[in-house]
C-alpha cells in the first residue's frame, strides 16, 4: 500500500475494478458452462488479436469490432493471479492519479493509455494470432503518471526472508522504476524469442508503451500547470 492520501473517494478506479471483476466472473461462468473452448471463443472475440487488427486497419476500417477490442480487451483477464495483481496495483496507485487528474479526465486517460499500450504490443508483433487481454497496459500508464506526479510518495513493501517477512516503506519511485526496468529488460530479451514477443504470455511491450505514455501525459499536465496538488494534501 502507499502512504499517499486522497481527497475523495476514487469512484472511477472502483468502477473499473468492479467491471473487471464482473467480466471475470462471467469468464468463469463460460468455462463452467462450455469448457475452455467457450472461453477461448470469448477471449478471441473481445481480446486484441494483432494480425486481425492490422488486417482491419489496412482495409481502412477504423471503426469496427476489431478496433473496439482495443478497449474491451482491457476488462478481460487470464486467471486469478492476473486479475488479482492488476486490481491490486490499480487500487494502490490509481486512486491517487484519479484524485489528481479528476474523475472524467482519469477515465479518458486510463482507457486511452490501454489503447496505446495495446497498439505498442501490436506494433512489435503485428503477425501474432495470440489474443492480448488484461488491464495491465492501462495500469502501466497509471504507474507512469504516478511516478511523475508523486515522486516523493512511499509504498509499503514486503521483504521475504525464507519463512519470515518484513514490511518496510520504500520510495514509490524506486519500486516503479524497478518494475519498469524489469519490463524493459524482459521485453528486449523476448525479441530474440522465435514466434512471439509475449514471452510466458506477458505482453511486455504493452507495459512499456503504457508506462511511457502515462509518464509523458503527466509531464505535459504538470508543465501546463494542471493537476496541482490541492492545499492540505501531504505526501508521506
Amino acid at each position: 500500500m502507499d502512504a499517499n492520501p486522497t481527497r475523495r473517494t476514487p469512484l472511477v478506479t472502483l468502477a473499473i475494478i468492479a467491471t473487471c471483476i464482473v467480466v471475470f466472473v462471467y469468464q468463469l461462468s463460460l468455462t463452467a458452462g462450455g469448457g475452455d473452448a467457450a472461453l477461448e471463443r470469448f477471449v478471441t472475440e473481445w481480446g486484441v488479436v494483432p494480425a486481425e487488427l492490422v488486417r482491419t486497419l489496412r482495409g481502412g476500417h477504423v471503426l469496427s469490432m476489431e478496433t473496439a477490442t482495443l478497449v474491451t480487451s482491457q476488462f478481460l483477464h487470464g486467471g486469478f493471479f492476473h486479475i488479482g495483481g492488476n486490481m491490486l496495483f490499480l487500487w494502490i496507485f490509481g486512486n491517487n492519479v484519479e484524485d489528481r487528474f479528476g474523475r472524467p479526465q482519469f477515465l479518458v486517460f486510463y482507457l486511452v493509455g490501454g489503447v496505446i499500450a495495446a497498439l505498442a504490443q501490436v506494433a512489435i508483433d503485428p503477425d501474432s494470432t495470440v489474443p492480448t487481454i488484461g488491464a495491465s497496459g492501462a495500469i502501466a500508464a497509471t504507474l507512469g503518471a504516478y511516478i511523475v506526479l508523486f515522486p516523493a510518495a512511499r509504498v509499503t513493501t514486503a521483504i521475504f526472508l525464507v519463512f519470515f517477512y518484513q514490511l518496510i516503506e520504500v520510495p514509490a519511485v524506486v519500486v516503479l522504476a524497478l518494475w519498469f526496468g524489469i519490463q524493459l529488460l524482459d521485453g528486449l530479451g523476448s525479441l530474440g524469442v522465435s514466434g512471439s514477443t509475449q514471452a510466458g504470455g506477458v505482453a511486455f511491450f504493452a507495459h512499456i508503451g503504457g508506462f511511457i505514455f502515462g509518464a509523458a501525459m503527466a509531464l505535459l499536465v504538470r508543465a501546463a500547470g494542471g493537476a496541482r496538488r490541492p492545499p492540505g494534501l501531504s505526501v508521506g
